[in-house]
């Protein structure tokens, strides 16, 4: 048996933020996230006290799990992520979206198996991309989650920071474009977008007044980091810039359509004047920042366009082209959940920003600053 804590759902019914509340009872905010997570179990007076706080019972915010297990749960949900590729068995995260469930499949970079809350029934054939589910477990349901659609692969980082205040964030692995169609629709919480204005260089933010209602949205600074040519470790086919990627010893990887870097790709052409079909590669399509450098390492490819902070990560040769900003949108409605304002909280943590800096060279000095 286990203790399993109603915590976060009280604080967020009553409003009261984890600072408020850690003052209240005469604890620590990481106290507060620590119990939230089930990594803690206070004593019987700090119970008491919660209960007083959060006017409840310790009943309530406080119950013994049983081991034996509950009537199998099958649910529909939206599936995100190349749904459509997906086949009966696979493992999927789950987050609920306002009224709707959303099903991501997970990261798996490792060796061991992802965790999971659910598996797909069928194979996603369906419009919309809906299936059922059978869902493992109710995490989804009692831990506060953001579901964020994005490309930045140092959001790992931003997962592991929420965890420990007893909030987690799933990842939906999209591009730019894609992901603010996400948030359009109402099926994330989060979209990331790398977009910028060839002419200005700065932050392209069109695309975002066009599908959403003025006021609808919030804009907030994550990071900027650099875009690049990553090539193979010591260069060996000595490419130097876009002009190279012509060259006949040459095989170049792209990414898909709507993303930053395909974005960049064809901007830098045709500022050159070169046409697309003169790249050996230009028509093949990886999708994500880590998949397209990992062909690079792999020897499947002499390069890809890409982040400094990816290239570092696998040990590859980087060949600076522009730095861009990245910024999250989000819904105005939404940013007064208490999840959204412990991320909003995290961005603005100096130690946060030295801990993203150190590990991928971003530039995180306006994190969490409101663009628009």
């Amino acid at each position: 048996m286990e203790i399993r804590t109603n915590l976060p759902q009280l604080r967020a019914r009553r409003g009261i933020g984890a600072a408020q509340l850690a003052n209240q009872v005469g604890i620590s905010r990481q106290t507060v996230y620590a119990i939230e997570a089930g990594t803690y179990v206070p004593n019987t007076a700090v119970s008491l006290k919660l209960a007083r706080a959060l006017d409840t019972t310790v009943e309530e915010l406080f119950q013994i799990d049983s081991e034996v297990a509950g009537p199998e749960e099958i649910v529909e949900a939206a599936v995100l992520t190349q749904a459509e590729t997906l086949e009966a068995g696979q493992l999927l995260r789950v987050c609920a979206v306002g009224k709707s469930i959303i099903a991501v499949p997970p990261e798996s970079g490792g060796w061991g198996l992802p965790p999971a809350d659910a598996i797909l029934l069928d194979p996603v054939r369906e419009s919309r991309n809906r299936a059922r589910v059978r869902v493992l477990n109710d995490k989804w349901r009692t831990v506060p989650r953001i579901l964020l659609a994005g490309c930045d692969p140092s959001v790992s980082f931003l997962a592991q920071s929420l965890q420990t205040q007893g909030c987690e964030l799933i990842v939906a692995y999209e591009n730019s474009s894609r992901a603010l169609e996400l948030l359009r629709d109402d099926l994330v919480h989060i979209a990331g977008t790398h977009l910028v204005d060839r002419s200005t260089g700065e932050a392209d933010l069109r695309p975002i007044t066009r599908i959403f209602p003025r006021n609808s949205v919030v804009v907030i600074s994550y990071a900027i980091w650099e875009e690049g040519l990553v090539t193979a470790q010591g260069n060996p086919k000595r490419i130097a810039g876009i002009a190279d990627l012509v060259r006949g010893d040459v095989c170049f990887t792209n990414r898909e359509p709507g993303a930053g870097c395909r974005r960049l790709l064809d901007d830098l052409l045709a500022t050159s004047r070169i046409h697309p079909r003169r790249i050996h590669g230009y028509n093949r399509v990886t999708v994500g920042h880590l998949p397209a450098a990992r062909l690079v390492r792999q020897g499947e490819a002499d390069c890809c366009i890409s982040t400094r902070a990816v290239a570092r990560a696998l040990a590859l040769d980087f060949i600076p082209l522009a730095q861009k900003p990245y910024h999250l949108v989000i819904r105005r409605q939404r940013l007064n959940d208490p999840a959204i304002q412990t991320l909003l909280e995290t961005l603005a943590r100096a130690s946060f920003r030295r801990e993203v800096e150190s590990c991928t060279g971003y530039d995180m000095r306006s994190a969490g600053d409101r663009v628009l």
